[in-house]
């Protein structure tokens, strides 16, 4: 691992009603280890759904990030001038990797709804920086028509890290797992480690 950091970056990670969700631990130290090997310093907060809080709750609290609810979205404000926080949490953050993507969030992302503090952030995002989403659902839910067109309509904005096929935690067998976190993490470091592009 390299010790040579050379910069820093800001990492929001959204949470959805998914039972890879237990997975976010190992997803935050996976891209600790990716971005530290590009000599990329991480700083990550998280952003969970209230369905994502129930797997969530599951775990152990071993990442010492942040976590922002919806809670935390209305109490942080009580009058005019007070900061609000989707926008403050868009300020904040250079990405935004949403793992998992559960079929409701999809949904609502390719619908432009924005009833909940993770999608008033992807609504009021800057197009400039990326947003990465890691599909994760029943093999069933995946491969229903509407789920595809759904992506589709993500893929000028989003940057897609297609699920893969394995035995599913309801113990079906197909496509709809979430990428592994080691995978996730590197493709998103990737992103960061190319030159920019010239104008």
């Amino acid at each position: 691992m390299s010790s040579n950091i050379s910069k820093s970056l800001n990492v929001l990670i959204g949470l959805t009603g998914s039972v890879a969700t237990i997975k976010a631990n190992n997803l935050v130290s996976d891209l600790s280890s990716a971005f530290s090997k590009i000599g990329i310093s991480v700083n990550i907060q998280i952003v969970a759904t209230e369905s994502a809080l129930f797997f969530y709750n599951k775990i152990p609290n071993e990442n010492n990030c942040i976590l922002y609810t919806d809670k935390d979205e209305w109490s942080s404000w009580n009058e005019k001038g007070d900061p609000v926080l989707h926008i403050e949490l868009r300020k904040w953050a250079d990405c935004l990797i949403i793992a998992p993507l559960d079929a409701n969030t999809l949904a609502k992302i390719a619908n432009g709804l924005c009833d909940n503090l993770l999608t008033c952030i992807i609504r009021a995002w800057d197009p400039k920086n990326p947003i990465f989403v890691c599909p994760a659902m029943n093999t069933y839910m995946y491969e229903h028509p509407l789920t595809s067109i759904h992506i589709s309509s993500l893929l000028s904005y989003f940057h897609v890290i297609e699920p893969i096929s394995k035995s599913l935690a309801c113990g079906d067998v197909g496509v709809g797992a979430m990428a592994s976190t080691p995978d996730i993490a590197r493709f998103v470091s990737s992103f960061f480690s190319q030159p920019p592009s010239s104008a």
